[in-house]
């Protein structure tokens, strides 16, 4: 019975949910009254997220709606990017990317908080962009999840293939 058990952290977005946010946000966009005549848009540049409006309130409403659009499709918005909004010719544009796997600076971090604030007993490993962490209870594998979702990262973590 003295089998370890484990789980692993990550930093993952579900790219087809941000998909979805991104086109319900610009169908809103299109249908929103205040909208009109503003030349307000989203849409997918590459890798990252384009917003474009006439004024720069006005593409702060667009980054609203699609962080909207977003909590309730379930992504976090840690995972999101967003530079400032930059007046390109006579439109303003933000650029957003989205952030996945655990930095290197980041994992010593949650690294250091198990080995601080966890349970003893509890051995955690950096393998690329992911951390593994176990341990033989399985308890205080619940204890440092509980610890790790209450801490103050600037990163969405999500808890996989726990065994």
């Amino acid at each position: 019975m003295a089998s370890e058990s484990s789980f692993d952290v990550v930093s993952k977005v579900d790219r087809q949910e941000v998909d979805n946010a991104l086109n319900q946000a610009a169908k809103e966009i299109a249908q929103r009254y205040d909208f009109k005549g503003v030349g307000a848009d989203v849409r997918w540049s590459g890798e990252s997220i384009v917003m474009v409006a006439s004024s720069e309130d006005r593409v702060n409403a667009v980054l609203d709606v699609l962080q909207t659009k977003l909590i309730k499709r379930g992504v976090s918005l840690k995972a999101l990017d967003c530079s400032e909004p930059a007046q390109s010719g006579k439109e303003y544009r933000i650029t957003a990317t989205l952030k996945e796997g655990l930095a290197q600076d980041v994992a010593k971090k949650i690294g250091k908080i198990i080995r601080d604030e966890g349970p003893k007993g509890v051995k955690s490993q950096i393998t690329g962009d992911e951390m593994r962490v176990s341990s033989k209870d399985r308890d205080d594998l619940q204890a440092v999840i509980a610890l790790l979702k209450g801490s103050d990262l600037d990163v969405a973590l999500q808890f996989v293939n726990y065994r």
